[in-house]
């Protein structure tokens, strides 16, 4: 195929809840355009199916429920370099992808991460130096209910991004049209990571206390010993916010309960479920482990999140079966 030079190459690597979701959005809405080219990486099991089936997206935003992209691979290693890459992977896998990134992706290609955390951007960071890393945080209730087939609830998506710290003078908001073109919701904000670390307060305390106790949200915001270790770890979160200069609405922690508050009652968090169904991997390195590994640096204490930590650790999960996740 003869791809024209003025082609804008769109990747998307994971194809889970996140990445299905807006790698749908931009395959549909780019099938066949010269100007945007849309590649999809998927593993396994996932690159099978939407190589045969394609990739399906149950959402009442959308009547047709399949998309194809222009390309699929099943690892980064064939992947040329790209305009903009979109990674939507779990944290477990992201230093392993970037090292498979660095011989692919020249110096300046242009990284947006869609996942949770708040140290995600100097993760990226350390693994792929000359990259320019957008940081950004996502908001979607999507999550996979078959391979390569995604499920949509609520309100449409949508991505708060901003501009790499370390690259003031890059402006990615004519790039980044390509992702509002396509219908997705996006938000820019010169400083995005007031934005993280306020996602990072609700999924982080929640997530982590929800999981301890297999308590939904509603349970955690109710019982006055649970909602008073979310707390705790929300003002440990607080300290270290403040002391990396992110600025934060000095009334966070109670906005965050309120947010915690519209919550239906038995909305578990997906760290919970995870935990509770014996999975090996979690995302508990991802709330916990950050937190822990800025207040070392920091010299901060947070014994609250070294306790609950070690706490789930020490569980033996049941397995089972779970409902669909906030987070």
């Amino acid at each position: 195929m003869n791809i024209p030079q003025d082609t804008t190459e769109l990747a998307v690597v994971g194809l889970g809840g996140v990445g299905g979701y807006f790698g749908f959005k931009l395959a549909q809405h780019y099938a066949g355009a010269a100007a945007v080219r849309v590649t999809f990486v998927a593993r396994g099991v996932t690159y099978a199916a939407v190589c045969v089936r394609g990739l399906t997206l149950h959402s009442p935003e959308h009547a047709d429920p399949v998309a194809h992209p222009a390309r699929l691979l099943e690892t980064v290693a064939g992947l040329a370099p790209v305009d903009l890459l979109l990674l939507c992977v779990k944290e477990y896998d992201l230093e392993d992808l970037c090292r498979q990134l660095q011989p692919v992706q020249p110096a300046g290609a242009v990284v947006l991460p869609l996942m949770n955390g708040v140290d995600v951007y100097e993760r990226i960071r350390r693994q792929l130096p000359h990259a320019i890393i957008l940081p950004a945080c996502v908001y979607v209730a999507s999550h996979l209910t078959g391979t390569g087939v995604v499920e949509h609830r609520g309100n449409p998506g949508s991505i708060v991004v901003g501009q790499d710290p370390r690259h003031p003078l890059f402006d990615p908001r004519p790039l980044l049209r390509c992702l509002t073109d396509a219908g997705i919701a996006l938000e820019y904000q010169a400083d995005a990571l007031p934005a993280i670390w306020t996602k990072f307060f609700f999924i982080a305390s929640f997530g982590l206390v929800s999981a301890r106790y297999n308590q939904s949200i509603g349970q955690v915001h109710e019982n006055p010993a649970l909602h008073a270790r979310a707390r705790l770890l929300m003002q440990e979160i607080a300290a270290i916010a403040h002391a990396k200069g992110i600025a934060l609405p000095a009334d966070l922690i109670e906005r965050t309960f309120q947010k915690a508050a519209t919550f239906p009652y038995h909305t578990p968090t997906s760290l919970q479920l995870d935990v509770h169904a014996g999975k090996p991997r979690t995302e508990l390195e991802l709330f916990a482990g950050a937190i822990l590994t800025y207040g070392d640096a920091l010299g901060l204490p947070v014994p609250e999140t070294r306790a609950i930590y070690q706490e789930i650790q020490a569980l033996v999960p049941p397995r089972g079966h779970s409902p669909a996740a906030a987070g």
